[in-house]
This record gives structure tokens, C-alpha cells and sequence, in this order.
């Protein structure tokens, strides 16, 4: 099951960066999000997968049963989902201002920000 796992994580990793080195800003955008959503995915598997004893102490013990899943990844990923989420909306909403801006997609052909040097482009 790692091995699935890790592979996975590999094909989301190098799908996502693979999009991000694209010269359109969607695709740079949805691949940031896709490398965002492999982290999610290693910090839900670094905490056990597989385990059916929930990370719940019972009456009278002072720890959790050694068989538990770790609910310390599951807390990360529940706030990384949403920071994902909200850098997400907000890099989509930053892409559609600079495509009104800038009436292109295209990253080479935005170059109002850059100076102009002397020469001349």
C-alpha cells in the first residue's frame, strides 16, 4: 500500500511541477494547486493509514493505544487543505486580473512590470 502511495505522490509531484513550469498562468496555477494537494497527501500518510483504532484515549488509560492512527497529520492536513484552498482562490483571482490587465495568458508576453532597458524591446 506505501508503495501505491508513493507513487501517487511521485506522479501528483511531478504533474504539478510539470504544470508550473508552463507559460500559461491557469496551468501555473493548477499546478502549484496540484503539488499542494501531494503534500496533503504524504503529511495524511506520514500519520498511518491502515489503522482501524481511533486516536482516542480510553477511560482510565493515560495514552493512546499503540495501534492508533497519529491525529497530529490529520490536523495539519485539514489546515492545509484550507490554506491550499485560499491560495488557490486567490492566485485564480490575481491570473483573471492580470488576463484583464494585461489581455494575455501568456507569462513572456507580460512584461509591463519589468523595466525597459536601453536598448530597446
Amino acid at each position: 500500500m506505501e508503495l501505491v502511495l508513493a507513487l501517487g505522490f511521485g506522479a501528483l509531484v511531478a504533474a504539478g511541477t510539470y504544470m508550473t513550469l508552463a507559460r500559461h498562468t491557469l496551468r501555473m496555477v493548477l499546478g502549484l494547486s496540484v503539488i499542494a494537494i501531494a503534500v496533503n497527501m504524504l503529511l495524511f500518510v506520514a500519520g498511518g493509514i491502515g489503522t482501524t483504532t481511533p486516536a482516542l484515549i480510553a477511560s482510565g488509560a493515560d495514552v493512546a493505544a499503540p495501534d492508533s492512527a497519529n491525529p497530529l497529520p490529520q490536523a495539519l492536513v485539514l489546515t492545509a487543505i484550507v490554506i491550499g484552498f485560499a491560495l488557490l482562490a486567490f492566485a485564480l483571482v490575481l491570473a483573471y486580473r492580470a488576463h484583464l490587465a494585461l489581455r494575455t495568458v501568456d507569462t513572456d508576453a507580460m512584461r509591463e512590470a519589468e523595466p525597459v532597458e536601453e536598448g530597446g524591446r
